[in-house]
């Protein structure tokens, strides 16, 4: 089982029935402030989550599906990214890596 705590307060916003969040299924989750800081996220379908003001920092996203997700203000540097699908993603105001930049 794994706990998304929100950034700033640690409250719970979300509980995984999983081991992993690689291939992880959140389509539409609210996880707006969550704390993602270092999740292998790998393969998963973020598609249109808001994850606006997440903290994403040296996350694994790769190949993951965030098709139309809010990451505005999300912090993102340090993640990987490769092969992340990212199209009509809200990245107004995101930290990305510096790769992307």
């Amino acid at each position: 089982m794994i706990e998304i705590e929100k950034r700033f307060t640690g409250e719970v916003l979300l509980i995984v029935q999983a081991d992993t969040l690689i291939g992880a299924y959140l389509m539409n989750a609210d996880l707006r402030e969550a704390n993602l800081s270092g999740a292998n996220l790998s393969g998963a379908n973020l598609s249109d989550a808001d994850l606006h003001h997440a903290n994403l920092w040296g996350a694994n996203l790769s190949h993951a599906d965030l098709s139309s997700a809010n990451l505005s203000h999300a912090d993102l540097s340090h993640a990987n990214l490769c092969e992340a699908n990212l199209w009509g993603a809200d990245l107004s105001h995101a930290n990305l890596p510096k790769e992307i930049e």
